[in-house]
């Protein structure tokens, strides 16, 4: 070579070779490319690194893709190498589907999943699927027509099918499944493990000295991240030999009306008054819970310990801080952006089903049990 690549920057370097490759008519115009990852091997790099190397030369009009196929080399009078001007970078885009972004959850999943794919070289198009099994199969034959390179779907609620998932799956297009999986759908997933983070925090409560511990849900059925949350905390007081009391456990109850929830969990509180902590799956319910207790005259944590899934925003400068299991949402939405990204690389490689063990973040809403209406209660665990 004519020019001396040790002094070029890794992606350079890369560049550098593909060009040399192909001036040499070692690769010819439309042979194809060595895949992304094949490169990644070959120069010890990261995806990144390749990634950005690769899409400087699409740019440049030295080399095309085509989705789901490859990189080939482009025709010599495409090139720059002729004088030519640039022709227009041609992103690809990733469609990202959530069921809403109103929360921090989401947000910190958005966040996760665009820094990757931003780093990657690919453009985010994010839809919000409104909680909606309907607008999410609408949405997903839209992003299917707009030929976009790939899709994160967030499933919806209460959803254990969906016909375009499984399609997607079928025709081998690139799709990861993210926070909840879809059962009986063999498709990429990138999940917390619910069944072990909700077993963890009931085991923190028993450790305390809970005995009683309610469980409080929205509707379970169909939603495989709320089933495997009750399975836990069902796990967790079988393996303490805790009997399990159906009287603790309240589910059903829908997210979207404050009112009548909270006078839901005070009907709960009132029906249960011996039961000392209370295990939510998500920060609204959690939320309504301390709301009424604090309504009821029951001090949060000395009289009653409350868990849940989730942090919510500006927790730190509540009146009690949260006990909460952190589902660690930034590094989940990175993990299933890079997934997604081998996928679009590697279409023949096997399917992945990723869980990640969520952490319990221990602050001031989880104490030893008191009795309610005792005027007295233990430090905060």
């Amino acid at each position: 070579m004519a020019k001396n690549i040790q002094h070029l920057s890794l992606y350079e370097q890369i560049k550098h070779y593909l060009i040399s490759e192909i001036e040499l008519a070692h690769w010819k115009p439309h042979d194809k490319l060595p895949s992304e990852y094949e490169l990644t091997k070959q120069f010890s790099v990261s995806r990144i690194t390749v990634k950005k190397a690769m899409s400087d030369l699409v740019e440049q009009g030295i080399v095309y893709r085509v989705q789901g196929k490859g990189s080939y080399v482009a025709e010599p009078d495409t090139a720059l190498s002729t004088g030519d001007a640039p022709r227009p970078l041609q992103t690809q885009t990733v469609a990202l589907l959530l069921p809403f972004i109103n929360n921090q959850h989401n947000a910190l999943l958005l966040n996760g999943v665009e820094r990757i794919l931003s780093e990657a070289g690919y453009s985010l198009l994010f839809c919000n699927t409104e909680n909606s099994i309907a607008k999410e199969e609408r949405v997903i034959r839209e992003m299917i027509a707009r030929k976009v390179a790939g899709m994160i779907v967030y499933p919806v609620d209460g959803e254990s099918y969906n016909r375009e998932i499984l399609q997607l799956t079928l025709d081998a297009f690139p799709l990861v499944v993210m926070d909840r999986y879809l059962r009986g759908i063999d498709t990429n997933c990138v999940c917390p493990n619910n069944l072990r983070g909700a077993q963890e925090a009931v085991d923190y409560l028993i450790s305390l000295g809970h005995r009683n511990i309610g469980f409080l849900s929205t509707t379970i059925t169909d939603t495989s991240s709320i089933e495997d949350r009750l399975a836990g905390y069902e796990k967790s007081l079988a393996e303490h030999q805790i009997p399990i009391d159906r009287r603790y456990r309240y589910a059903g109850i829908e997210l979207g009306e404050p009112k009548p929830i909270k006078a839901k969990i005070r009907d709960f509180l009132e029906r249960n008054p011996e039961m000392t902590a209370i295990f939510a799956i998500n920060p609204g319910l959690g939320l309504q819970v301390i709301r009424a207790a604090s309504e009821m005259g029951i001090r949060v944590p000395e009289e009653l310990s409350l868990i849940f899934f989730d942090d919510f925003e500006l927790s730190e400068f509540y009146s009690v801080r949260p006990t909460y299991v952190s589902q660690e949402e930034n590094v989940l939405g990175q993990e299933a952006a890079k997934l997604l990204i081998s996928v679009m690389e590697n279409p023949e490689q096997e399917t992945q089903k990723l869980f990640f063990t969520p952490k319990l973040i221990v602050r001031e809403s989880t104490a030893k049990p008191g009795v309610r209406g005792s005027g007295t209660g233990s430090e905060g665990g």
